[in-house]
């Protein structure tokens, strides 16, 4: 037997669907991520507007540009998705919520209240 057989290969996460638990605790992690690199940003806005109004006028005009405004969008998202997700798991760890079906009702309810949420801190912000 070679390598080179013509036996069926185990499928890939191109053609395979991962289940929504798999998408949200993917996505709960890439959220992780995108909080630590905003917090990267806090440092240098604080870091700016300690250095002087030259720093900040540079650094203010990067925050209130389109592509400024978009990372902002993307931190806050990820802030209340990860805040929202992270309360879910909460419930997980003292055993409620874990049935299938509570499971998927739970991850919808996730990714609805980011999104209300982002979107009324932007509108009333």
């Amino acid at each position: 037997m070679s390598w080179e057989d013509n036996r069926p290969m185990s499928p890939h996460l191109q053609v395979y669907d991962l289940p929504l638990t798999a998408k949200l605790s993917i996505f709960h992690r890439g959220t992780g991520a995108v909080l630590f690199i905003g917090l990267i940003l806090m440092v240098l806005v604080l870091v700016a507007a300690a250095d002087g109004a030259e720093s900040w006028k540079i650094m203010h005009g990067f925050l209130s540009s389109g592509f400024g405004k978009l990372v902002l969008f993307g931190f806050t998202f990820s802030l209340y998705y990860h805040l929202c997700n992270g309360i879910r798991h909460l419930f997980w760890d003292i055993g409620k919520g874990l049935e299938l079906i509570e499971v998927h009702k739970t991850g919808k309810i996730v990714i609805a209240a980011s999104i209300v949420l982002t979107l009324l801190t932007w509108l009333i912000a």
